[in-house]
């Protein structure tokens, strides 16, 4: 059975190094062999980013991705481990779910249910390299990754692709970043609205009329055909849902959109189902909120 310990963050902050010979050609989670999690120290960049206030705190209610339910809400002591994989670059200038702008060169990852932003350590378990993270964004939208980090992450320990890792949420920074997005006024009111979330399915909007237009807007990007049908069919009530395949990912997205329509589809992904979705114009990227 798998031993979470306790987070200890020390003054002097060090990387630790984790050893292990797991094999982690099976990227499901019922393929890891069963290990202890450890809890090491970790190097607090001194990215100021990575602490700044965000334009807001944002967990968000329950929501619905192919049938399987997830229910945001704060954990200080979520200690983890799974597949994480690397945000496609091409989501560069895209708002994320918590209003912030997605850079790949800075150190930040997704989380299906961590509060936006909330700071991490992530640790690459084929190598022991670590590296402290801002979550600030929803996702990834399959079930075989518990999250995807930025490019600059995922070089910083040595990640290629899809790479078993060790996610422990710092509590003391996440406390800090968290009251400085709020203020000292707001953090009350804060924790009594997430203790009372109660899981619930979003309302889906209302289906938007077949239209030909030069807008696209993206959900998502997956490595398995079937999870991209399988979300493009969820999300059918949003507009014609397609599947596209370019190179060896296989992309969702919602097509033939005038720029009202796209506004509109991006306004309601972003509140019904925590996305954080990109745009496309007549098939070039554009940001998000540029109409």
């Amino acid at each position: 059975m798998k031993r979470i310990v306790s987070l200890t963050v020390l003054t002097a902050l060090v990387a630790g190094c984790i050893n292990t010979s797991n094999d982690v050609s099976d990227y499901g989670y019922e393929g890891f062999a069963e290990e202890q999690l450890v809890t090491t120290p970790a190097t607090l960049n001194n990215d100021a980013y990575l602490l700044a206030a965000a334009p807001k705190y944002y967990i968000g209610g329950a929501y619905k991705i192919e049938d399987v339910q997830y229910i945001p809400g704060e954990d200080l002591t979520y200690n983890q481990t799974g597949v994480a994989g690397i945000i496609p670059v091409e989501l560069n200038g895209n708002k994320t779910s918590n209003g912030e702008t997605y850079d790949s060169n800075q150190l930040v990852a997704t989380s299906k249910t961590l509060p936006l932003p909330t700071i991490a350590k992530v640790t690459n378990l084929e190598n022991g390299n670590s590296v402290v993270v801002r979550i600030n964004n929803r996702g990834p939208f399959v079930n075989t990754r518990i999250m995807d980090l930025s490019t600059a992450a995922a070089q910083q320990i040595g990640m290629n692709g899809n790479t078993k890792v060790q996610v422990q949420v710092l509590a003391p920074e996440s406390t800090t970043v968290k009251t400085a997005t709020l203020g000292e006024t707001a953090k009350t009111e804060t924790v009594v609205e997430t203790a009372t979330v109660q899981p619930e399915t979003p309302a889906e909007p209302a289906p938007v009329a077949a239209t030909t237009g030069e807008y696209s807007v993206q959900v998502a990007a997956v490595y398995s055909e079937d999870n991209a049908s399988s979300l493009a069919k969820d999300l059918s009530s949003y507009g014609n849902a397609v599947v596209v395949h370019e190179g060896d990912m296989y992309k969702v997205r919602i097509i033939d959109l005038d720029a009202a329509k796209a506004r509109h589809v991006i306004d309601a992904l972003r509140s019904d189902r925590g996305m954080a979705p990109g745009l496309l114009k007549s098939g070039k990227w554009v940001n998000a909120d540029s109409i």
